[in-house]
């Protein structure tokens, strides 16, 4: 419930007058920021957990009886995941196989609905573009390979026990609140910070990579929609909208009055500062700050650094979401072109 997506959809399930509980994992070093405006309220309650202790997921199910699962709970870095291969497969494909064992168990198959947070990492090396429901995985990461597991035993479950049990297969999606280690977030702040001269240049990876983004807000009213349907199924959530990451460096450069112009190729490749429109900066950053950015026009402020290189690269993501939008009636509301 700490995450980006778990915050948004406690927030979404208390206007709908739940009463929700989350789970927390304890840490020598607490980080609640995302919740902190949820302290207080009478309806929202946390407990210790992790998905890879079967037990607390066990007491935690059979204490709360609850009506709806949304695990969104992962080791969720990609990158991250080569470094921790044995934890991912843990937490991301067996924590799922825990949740699902305790429902059954305790005999909450009739009561309880189940969502499992997928991911389009499933797709990975593509063998479909666009990718909807139906197109083959060929996950290219541990995280990935994890998270076929938790997909499969959730369809098993499902068909096997009859649960109401179901997969969101959610492409990336980001807000303010999204992780600083997370490509998104990494730019952003990148940007903020040379605006401001507390840094000088951003190293990325392959900025050639391209993904279909869209809002968490967007995305965790998916997550509710699919857990109101009669009967459960698997869902793609994706706006059909991809983008370079390149093109994504453009655009938040755009959004400060800041024009950038990639030159080179490969881990050769740079971005360098090519114009200023000063109202736009001025306006959006502040006039201290313009002379100090005037001064670096020519300058690097990109660069590529092979260690961000994954060993096994996903090169393309986008997704095919009419089924959501003809079953769910879900359509993104934010305006990512704007």
């Amino acid at each position: 419930v700490t995450g980006q997506d778990g915050s948004y959809l406690a927030e979404l399930l208390l206007e709908k007058g739940y009463e929700v509980h989350g789970m927390v994992r304890r840490s020598s070093t607490e980080k609640r920021e995302r919740i902190e405006h949820l302290n207080g309220n009478e309806h929202f309650h946390l407990h210790y957990g992790d998905l890879a202790d079967s037990m607390s997921i066990v007491r935690l199910v059979s204490t709360i009886r609850p009506d709806e699962i949304y695990n969104l709970a992962a080791m969720s870095h990609v990158k991250v995941s080569f470094d921790t291969p044995e934890y991912t497969a843990n937490a991301d494909g067996l924590g799922v196989l825990r949740i699902l064992e305790a429902v059954r168990l305790l005999n909450l198959i009739p009561k309880t609905r189940i969502y499992q947070a997928s991911t389009s990492e499933l797709y990975g090396l593509v063998q479909e573009v666009p990718q909807k429901e139906t197109t083959p995985f060929y996950p290219r990461s541990p995280y990935a390979v994890a998270k076929l597991y938790g997909y499969w035993i959730t369809v098993n479950y499902r068909e096997a026990y009859k649960m109401h049990a179901s997969n969101g297969i959610l492409f990336n999606h980001e807000s303010p609140l999204r992780g600083e280690t997370f490509v998104t977030r990494k730019v952003t702040r990148a940007v903020s910070r040379i605006a401001l001269g507390m840094q000088k240049k951003v190293y990325m990876g392959n900025l050639s990579s391209k993904r279909d983004w869209g809002h968490a807000k967007d995305y965790v009213r998916a997550m509710y929609a699919i857990l109101q349907q009669d009967e459960p199924s698997d869902f793609v959530i994706a706006t059909g909208i991809t983008t370079t990451i390149r093109d994504f460096l453009k655009m938040a450069f755009a959004e400060i009055g800041v024009e950038i112009i990639f030159k080179g190729e490969n881990v050769n490749e740079v971005a360098v500062l090519n114009y200023i429109d000063e109202k736009v900066f001025i306006e959006r950053v502040g006039e201290a700050y313009l002379d100090n950015l005037r001064k670096r026009i020519g300058d690097e402020v990109v660069g590529v650094d092979p260690q961000y290189f994954r060993p096994t690269e996903v090169d393309l993501l986008i997704g095919d979401a009419t089924k959501a939008r003809t079953r769910l009636g879900w359509e993104p509301k934010f305006d990512l072109a704007a």
